[in-house]
């Protein structure tokens, strides 16, 4: 059972494929409301586990305690083609209350005037924003985000960024974000994480005011000792 000060627990976590440990003791506790990125290289663990804190995989070892409600935002929208956007927002659901849930979500991410759309219609920020909706509506105490915003252009990913700190500040559930973007982990966590070897070799909070920019001195040197834990020569 969680305690009350932990939106997310997990002690001596292993998880093994092939006889290789690509998570080996985790040990990671989470605040509620905390936004939490994780950085990486691949094969370091990070889908490995956001797969655990999701319940879409299990451990081999340990202990892993995360809230009833959650969410996952993968990189791709994952939508359903055959229903229109409200009803992939509610998947499951039918009946004018599960629209109308539909609706206040799909107005919260900026598309209200595409209730009706069918999926093959949208932008793929769109369609990424119609995933994030379909996230909150389960009001979910952990959000886990996958690489949303991989596929996205730069300026689609600016806003996607933009909406996500805006609704995280409005819901304040827990989330883990898993990224390849040193950046954007710096612009939308209070903590980042660098994984390596199966277990966290930096465990950094990001203690300087929203809104960040890159130009500041106190995003330069994050960014310059996360580059630098990540094996990435700065000069």
């Amino acid at each position: 059972m969680l305690s009350h000060d932990h939106a997310v627990e997990l002690h001596g976590v292993s998880r093994v494929f092939a006889g290789r440990a690509v998570l080996d003791g985790f040990a990671l506790t989470i605040r509620p409301a905390e936004f939490v990125a994780i950085l990486g290289a691949s094969g370091t663990g990070k889908t490995t586990l956001l797969r655990l804190l999701s319940g879409l995989d299990r451990a081999d070892g340990g202990t892993v305690r995360v809230p009833r409600r959650r969410s996952v935002v993968f990189q791709e929208p994952r939508l359903v083609p055959a229903k229109r956007v409200w009803q992939n927002v509610v998947l499951g659901r039918r009946g004018a209350a599960a629209r109308a849930r539909a609706e206040a979500a799909l107005t919260e991410v900026g598309l209200a005037a595409h209730v009706n759309a069918w999926p093959k219609t949208l932008s793929g920020g769109e369609a990424q924003r119609v995933a994030l909706a379909r996230a909150l509506v389960q009001e979910p105490d952990l959000l886990l985000l996958d690489e949303p915003f991989a596929a996205l252009d730069a300026l689609t990913r600016i806003r996607m960024h933009e909406l996500v700190g805006q609704l995280w500040q409005r819901y304040r559930p827990a989330v883990v974000l898993v990224t390849h973007d040193v950046d954007e982990a710096i612009l939308l966590a209070d903590r980042v994480l660098v994984l390596s070897g199966g277990r966290i070799s930096l465990d950094v909070p990001v203690d300087f005011p929203q809104p960040r920019i890159r130009s500041g001195r106190d995003f330069s040197d994050l960014r310059m000792r996360l580059l630098s834990e990540l094996g990435v020569a700065v000069h």
